[in-house]
């Protein structure tokens, strides 16, 4: 035996060893704790769509924080100003950017503008002094505070969501900062997501304000004053109210809801209360916030221990103010309102109302971590429950095991011992798949799982085209070991394109998808990126081994479909009128979708979709007029075919998430309480993030055919590139029509099948590009459709057991992978018969009506074949 085949054989070995050293922390068996430190740290990560979890995409309103910060200056300055006998009183505005003050005398003036240029640098004043009326100073923050917020208002949300996060103890959160003004929080196995969306939303402004017991005013009246007059509606922001009522308040005063809760039957209850509107002081002062109980009604509250400045304060507001009502606001809703009966020292207060344990235990954490900077809107709410989880990673073994051993079985029939060679490399490429997911902290997902199963069928691919050369050099009469070389040799330059090609779709994938989908391009490009190992070098190294070892005897194939020797240029006409209908449905398809008329998923609508499941059948009838009764005339149910699912959604425009599953969800429960439905998984997202997901699909798709016609016209003419790209165009366009004529919903699983369709076919395309260059130069005499037809015919045996074969692993996906991938497997199932259509009766016969493609081959193949003649 060579020293060199040693070698390979060693680090083979070493590879395999260390790939199952690496993956067996993540089965759960028993290792040292060195060796999970040193090899695998975190192990295999799971999804959230296959343990059950949240993930959620929050929206940070910087404008909002500017204006927080605003306020609190204002205010600042109108205290330090009362100390120095001078009053400042507080104009309405429309602008949030702008505080307007109005002084009593041109002397205060001078007084306030000393004191903002000396003790107020983040504040610019603007002053408007007329005679015969009071002047009016007009602040609004400075440039370089403004840019200072700008930056740094994201940045602190996040780390006060982690805490809370922290304190609440979820294991193994994600959170980190996208884009701009965005916040990714990932929360695996939460058992209470609406407890963990209060939990990370609230902004916890916390504000002590003096009620406005005067009874100037009859609130109630005003409030049915507006509402009749179409300014207002229960449910309104509050802020809307207090602007339609301008003018028929009290100045410095406005309306806000007192919360309250009936102790006897829990309902709860608000109330309108007017209070003052300069908080008298701030939730910056508190210093630790702890559950109690105890009281009258011996509940739960929230004990409040102040700093010491805001022990002094509080001590100075309540001994100015005994026999008042001060209000506790917490983010705009009064959560109480006692009565101060006497001066309250030691630095201590409380807050109660009616507060459930853990309602209370989580109000305590985010004051004791602190208020957000500004308010966080909740843009995308992905909910799967663990039961789902669980059935998603049970399926997801099911379609890979039976796609993987129905390829398996065919190999083995088809090319005997070399089949067998293929499976043990399809066996390693899985292996090393795991091993890069565990060495890279990535995360499995269901999508990634289809990834796995879809780079079987890409590696199976590549073992044919090996097995098809090694036919043809035996047909020559070569021995076995030339054979096996020639078969490599040859079949070395298609593999590489083809495999290249994908990866570029999956780099766009990556680059531009969002969650899941990117754990499709992961595994893809793993699988792709380890094939190459596997099939160039594993199953080469096993060959060696045999002979060396004189275990290698005659290699033989079955035969099934020989070269059909069919002139397929004669049929261009026919399959380019077929290919015409077809896009023109896939060109009415795209305008329907870009009007967004199509059947477009909540991922590029937005909207809501809900997935339960019912213990007992149920009938979408019954669904429909239980949503009608809650008011959700626009839901769409639908009912999962042979399993006790169904499936609810609401496309609305919306910047923000509603709660429109928790309606959902009560109608069904409320109407149908026989049925059962349990909320397995909901998905809720905003029409900001839609429009940004709906952007970045379409920058995948140019990329990546950008990308594939660069490396195309690089690594053969640029008339081959194009045509492999209109090819590709094609195939998209076409799939896609079909998909709108079936009316699959078009959803970013979609858009990633479309994508990876796109490799497939530009893979089969290189493979019939690859033999068209071969046959050229080798037959440069010959008519360019002649050597077309002779080059498809060569490799048809090879394309029919390649989607063949891809089509089982997909057919098993669409009979096993469940509802969550359905629409994704028929989608690619659908793309394997248009590629193959289309790499034959499209691509190659492009190449017709671009002159020069044949004279550029051979003026390419000219150098070399005057070397060889000197030689």
């Amino acid at each position: 035996m060579q020293s060199s085949l040693k070698w390979k054989i060693g680090l083979l070995f070493f590879m395999i060893v260390f790939s199952l050293a690496t993956v067996l922390p993540s089965l759960s068996v028993s290792v040292p704790d060195w060796w999970k430190k040193y090899l695998a740290p975190e192990g295999l990560r799971l999804g959230l769509d296959l343990q059950g979890g949240m993930h959620l995409v929050l929206q940070v309103d910087i404008d909002q924080a500017i204006a927080n910060s605003l306020d609190l200056a204002a205010e600042e300055l109108r205290e330090v100003m009362r100390e120095e006998q001078v009053t400042l009183v507080r104009a309405r505005t429309t602008d949030p950017q702008t505080v307007v003050f109005t002084l009593p005398n041109v002397r205060a003036l001078d007084a306030v503008e000393r004191k903002v240029a000396n003790d107020f640098p983040n504040l610019e004043i603007r002053v408007e002094s007329e005679e015969g009326t009071f002047p009016r100073i007009f602040l609004q923050l400075a440039e370089d505070q403004i840019e200072f917020i700008e930056q740094n208002a994201v940045r602190q949300s996040l780390e006060i969501i982690r805490n809370r996060i922290d304190q609440f103890g979820v294991a193994e959160p994600v959170i980190v900062r996208q884009g701009l003004n965005e916040i990714v929080v990932q929360l695996p196995g939460v058992r209470d997501p609406e407890r963990a969306i209060d939990l990370i939303g609230q902004t916890a402004q916390l504000e002590f304000r003096l009620v406005d017991d005067s009874q100037a005013v009859d609130l109630n009246q005003l409030i049915r004053q507006a509402v009749e007059a179409g300014q207002w509606q229960w449910g309104d922001d509050r802020q809307q109210l207090n602007r339609a009522l301008q003018g028929m308040l009290p100045d410095d005063r406005e309306i806000y809801f007192h919360r309250t809760v009936d102790r006897q039957t829990g309902q709860e209850r608000s109330e309108p209360i007017l209070l003052y509107s300069p908080p008298l002081m701030t939730g910056e002062m508190v210093r630790d916030a702890r559950v109690r109980v105890g009281g009258t009604f011996n509940e739960p509250y929230v004990s409040l221990d102040l700093t010491n400045r805001g022990g002094r304060v509080f001590g100075q507001i309540t001994e100015r103010n005994v026999g008042r009502q001060l209000a506790i606001v917490l983010d705009e809703v009064v959560r109480s309102a006692p009565v101060i009966r006497e001066r309250i020292l030691g630095g201590s207060a409380q807050i109660s109302g009616g507060f459930r344990h853990e309602e209370a235990a989580d109000l305590a954490i985010v004051l004791r971590v602190g208020a957000l900077p500004a308010p966080v809107d909740i843009i995308q709410n992905l909910t799967v429950g663990a039961s789902l989880g669980r059935d998603s990673i049970q399926r997801g073994l099911y379609s890979g095991l039976f796609g993987a051993l129905l390829v398996s079985m065919f190999m083995v029939i088809y090319y005997r011992l070399s089949g067998v060679i293929a499976n043990v490399a399809l066996l390693m490429n899985i292996l090393f798949i795991f091993t890069g997911l565990a060495m890279m902290q990535a995360t499995l997902t269901l999508p990634g799982i289809a990834g796995i199963i879809l780079a079987i069928g890409m590696a199976v691919d590549a073992n044919v085209l090996i097995f098809e050369r090694m036919r043809e050099e035996f047909a020559l009469g070569k021995t076995v070991k030339s054979g096996v070389e020639g078969g490599y040799s040859k079949a070395l330059s298609t593999i590489v394109d083809s495999q290249v090609t994908t990866l570029i779709t999956a780099l766009a994938l990556f680059l531009f998808g969002t969650g899941p989908i990117k754990g499709f391009a992961v595994t893809l490009s793993l699988g792709v990126t380890f094939n190459l190992i596997t099939t160039l070098f594993g199953t080469k190294v096993i060959y060696d081994l045999l002979h060396a070892r004189r275990k290698l005897g005659e290699i033989r194939f079955l035969s099934l479909l020989q070269r059909p020797g069919l002139d397929f240029m004669s049929l261009r006409r026919i399959t380019f009128g077929l290919s015409a209908v077809l896009l023109l449905l896939g060109a009415v398809a795209l305008v329907e979708v870009g009007r967004g008329t199509a059947n477009l998923g909540v991922d590029f609508a937005g909207g809501t979709m809900a997935q339960y499941r019912a213990e007992q059948p149920f009938s979408l009838a019954e669904v429909r007029s239980a949503l009608n009764q809650a008011g959700l005339e626009g839901a769409q149910p639908q009912h999962v075919e042979g399993e006790n699912r169904l499936i609810v959604r609401i496309k609305e425009s919306r910047e923000v998430v509603g709660d429109i599953t928790g309606t959902v969800t009560a109608a069904l429960r409320e109407h149908m309480t026989a049925t059962g439905f349990d909320l397995e998984s909901q998905s809720e997202i905003g029409s900001a993030i839609s429009e940004t997901l709906r952007n970045k699909a379409i920058q995948a798709i140019l990329i990546a055919l950008l990308g594939v016609v660069i490396y195309l016209a690089l690594r053969f003419d640029l008339r081959f590139g194009l045509a492999a790209a209109a090819a590709t165009f094609h195939d998209v366009i076409v799939v896609l029509g079909i998909c709108w004529l079936l009316n699959i919903e078009i959803t970013l699983l979609i858009v990633t099948a479309l994508l990876t369709l796109a490799g497939y076919s530009l893979n089969d395309s290189v493979v019939v590009f690859d033999r068209i260059r071969e046959n050229i130069k080798k037959r440069p005499r010959e008519s360019l459709k002649d050597v077309i037809n002779r080059s498809i015919n060569d490799i048809m045996s090879r394309t029919v057991i390649t989607s063949m074969t891809t089509a089982l692993v997909l057919v098993s996906l669409l009979i096993f992978g469940g509802s969550v991938i359905h629409d994704f497997s028929l989608t690619l199932l659908l793309g394997i018969i248009v590629g193959t259509f289309s790499s034959i009766f499209i691509a190659s016969p492009l190449l017709m009506f671009l002159p020069g493609s044949k004279e550029a081959v051979i003026r390419e193949d000219r150098p070399s074949k005057e070397v060889e003649a000197q030689v």
